[in-house]
């Protein structure tokens, strides 16, 4: 059995669990035993080594069982609220092939484990994570539950159905900031990350719920942010922000918002067999051919056959040739699917924050 550190307060011993696939394979490990009996989620998998906290509060997450295919998680415990990407914890489960009991760093205030149980978080621990990653990679994303249970459970959630956008999204418009220049924000599941970015430069922010109609308001640009879910659920965004479109003011999008941005000029997206989620995906800017590692975590894409002749390739994924970016020809309009906020890292995209701000001054 594992025991807790004594460095924190909560002790607790492990029992045996299962991560149960709707595909029927399960995966056994081990669990706290006053998590919930069942947790259900899609199950994805993620590559990187370091970024758990960052991971767990992006509400990019939601609905979502998160395996870590590292093999040590939580060795760095989890430091303040102002390092999270949200204020609560988005996955509906956390699968590890081993959790760090013992963390060491002079950021952290708590175990991973403490939290968990704090964010009343399932997880399950001391499970083949490279199995199962390789399993999603020949199958795909695919329903799950972490249970207590020694049965698989008779039925399965149909992710695909759930508008998570409405639910991580702000329900009143939020402002941060001074400048004469005024940037709509459009919060989809943002990450914080993004307005500390933001808080660099000399604007006045004006974040808004998904489904907020700002087309009629005095604004120098629109920034379209990161989300969990289909973008195809995000149908009054979408009409929106075709409606920005034609006031030719700059617009930029990261993650979903490069999906909808797409979307709203006619384009079509699909979702990606197993997702990019990790912080080293390598991305080719098509115009200069240099490269650069990304933070990335999304499971949808835009369909290249489907853009409009006015639009071009910004960005490519090298590893699947996917999409990873776009822009207009002429006009002030481009998005990336990965994160150049990027916390935990790495800093090769920031700049273009720049290139948007930039852009905001010179329209």
């Amino acid at each position: 059995m594992l025991q807790n550190s004594s460095t924190d307060s909560l002790q607790t011993e492990f029992i045996p669990a299962t991560l149960f696939l709707k595909s029927g394979e399960k995966f056994s490990g081990f669990s706290p035993p006053h998590q919930i009996p069942t947790a259900f989620g899609e199950v994805v998998f993620t590559t990187g080594m370091v970024g758990y906290p960052e991971s767990l509060t992006d509400p990019s997450y939601a609905g979502q069982i998160l395996v870590f295919s590292y093999p040590l998680i939580g060795n760095y415990g989890v430091a303040a609220r102002e390092t999270w990407e949200s204020s609560a914890i988005h996955v509906r489960g956390v699968v590890m092939s081993s959790l760090a009991l013992h963390y060491s760093s002079h950021t952290a205030q708590r175990s991973l484990l403490a939290w968990l149980h704090a964010e009343k978080i399932p997880l399950l621990t001391g499970v083949d994570t490279r199995a199962i990653t390789t399993h999603i990679r020949d199958t795909g994303v695919i329903p799950g539950a972490i249970t207590l249970d020694t049965t698989c459970p008779a039925q399965f959630e149909d992710f695909s159905k759930i508008h998570f956008v409405s639910e991580v999204s702000i329900s009143e418009p939020v402002y941060y900031g001074k400048g004469s220049k005024t940037i709509i924000v459009v919060d989809c599941g943002i990450k914080e990350n993004i307005l500390r970015e933001f808080a660099e430069f000399p604007v006045r922010i004006k974040r808004v719920p998904w489904n907020y109609d700002f087309t009629d308001e005095p604004f120098d640009g629109v920034f379209i942010s990161n989300g969990p879910g289909d973008p195809a659920h995000c149908r009054e965004t979408i009409q929106i922000l075709a409606k920005a479109l034609q006031k030719n003011k700059p617009i930029f999008g990261i993650c979903l918002g490069t999906q909808l941005l797409a979307l709203a000029v006619g384009a079509k997206t699909y979702k990606l067999s197993f997702g990019h989620r990790s912080q080293n995906q390598p991305c080719q800017d098509t115009e200069t051919g240099r490269c650069y590692l990304t933070s990335q975590n999304h499971s949808y894409a835009v369909d290249e056959t489907t853009l409009p002749s006015d639009w071009k390739v910004l960005f490519r994924n090298l590893n699947d040739q996917s999409i990873e970016g776009i822009a207009h020809q002429t006009l002030p309009f481009f998005a990336v699917q990965f994160h150049p906020e990027s916390c935990p890292g790495p800093l090769d995209t920031q700049w273009l924050f720049q290139k948007f701000y930039d852009a905001v001054c010179r329209y």
